[in-house]
């Protein structure tokens, strides 16, 4: 009997599981949020900047009154900067907490694709890339007609933005 529940990898980072993903473009390369996670997609608004803050977190947004971190996932994932345009926007997700509650975080993207439906055979786990790039928020890869889809487990990126949090917090594959 197949099952659609994730595989935990020798990583020890859950597997991606079959379902809906929003892919989304950084560059020229395709990557893919569970839908479940996406609350809505907004244009690219005034961010305030927060002192003291990584690069990669541009700093917060007001949302109809309700205060929300945004990180710049080209940043993150150490791909050359791009200038702005009218295709770039801010995914809203709703990210569980270790207290069982939920908050919001906006990732900054260069463009929102499509919504695409991924069964378990499409899904293959992260290759191992001799530790020449950090992997440790891939949990899979989406093979589609004419391209791969790297998918984000963006409830990690945003564990790793929180005080304390380690490397050793994520390890990468």
């Amino acid at each position: 009997m197949a099952t659609t529940e994730p595989t935990v990898p020798a990583s020890g980072l859950p597997a991606a599981a079959p379902g809906k993903y929003l892919t989304f473009t950084l560059g020229d390369e395709s990557y893919g949020i569970t839908v479940l996670a996406v609350r809505e997609i907004i244009r690219l608004c005034p961010i305030t900047p927060v002192a003291s803050m990584p690069a990669h977190v541009k700093g917060v947004i007001n949302l109809r009154g309700k205060v929300i971190p945004v990180v710049d996932l080209r940043t993150r994932f150490g791909l050359p900067p791009r200038i702005d345009d009218d295709r770039t926007c801010v995914i809203v997700t709703e990210l569980a907490t270790a207290t069982g509650g939920s908050r919001l975080h906006g990732v900054i993207v260069d463009r929102v694709d499509e919504v695409a439906a991924f069964v378990g055979a499409d899904i293959e786990p992260t290759p191992d890339f001799g530790g020449a790039i950090d992997v440790r928020f891939i949990t899979g890869m989406a093979k589609a007609a004419d391209r791969v889809t790297a998918l984000v487990d963006l409830a990690s990126i945003a564990a790793a933005e929180l005080p304390g949090a380690t490397s050793e917090s994520h390890p990468t594959r």
